[in-house]
């Protein structure tokens, strides 16, 4: 039987300082659009912005708040010096011991343990604070594809990582720090093509080259 876990938000925010990300990477051009959103929201909107933006999160061993999505948003308000976010809590798993706990993360998905170069390392390479993730300047293209429209979203965990590989193995990263305008529009129609059909939120014609 599949497990399922209702989502019940915390009542008391959670300083951003505690949260432990569960990946290794972040697309930084991405983490830098969200603190332009943040800079540029109405005044006195900081209570209705961050409560509209609740971080989804398991609760693991000794209490640690592990997060499962919005490490880019999440990073964005600790750069901005926010030290509090919302979180709602989608697991408590803390009476795992920790080995447990990373498998059972893992087989849920909810982890993704793969560097800047898109390799898998071991659960103990995850970084301990928002602050030590790497930039994998194939995230932030992922990010902008679909922005352009090149895939739809999906709930499919970590899709944009995906389609980040999907990217790296096509696309130079030469490309992306030379001209990053042009590497999106090169990338949207590989997104479109039968290559991607594979990946979540594909938005291709069958029968596409």
């Amino acid at each position: 039987m599949a497990m399922t876990h209702r989502i019940q938000p915390i009542l008391h925010p959670v300083r951003i300082a505690d949260l432990r990300p569960t990946q290794m990477t972040v697309g930084m051009r991405e983490v830098g659009a969200k603190r332009e959103q943040w800079r540029n929201r109405p005044r006195n909107s900081a209570g209705k912005y961050l409560g509209s933006h609740m971080i989804p999160g398991v609760i693991g061993p000794d209490g640690h708040p592990w997060i499962i999505d919005h490490h880019h948003l999440a990073l964005a308000m600790h750069l901005e010096g926010v030290d509090e976010v919302m979180v709602s809590v989608v697991a408590k798993l803390d009476a795992l011991p920790k080995k447990r706990f990373l498998a059972f993360m893992d087989a849920h998905n909810w982890l993704h343990p793969y560097d800047a170069k898109g390799k898998r390392r071991d659960f103990d390479d995850l970084p301990h604070k928002l602050v030590e993730l790497a930039d994998d300047p194939y995230r932030s293209l992922a990010g902008e594809v679909r922005g352009a429209g090149g895939y739809a979203k999906s709930p499919t965990p970590y899709t944009e990582f995906l389609w980040a590989d999907f990217f790296r193995d096509r696309i130079k990263a030469s490309h992306l720090d030379d001209n990053f305008s042009k590497a999106v529009a090169d990338a949207v129609p590989l997104a479109r093509s039968h290559a991607a059909k594979h990946l979540p939120g594909w938005a291709g014609i069958d029968g596409a080259d």
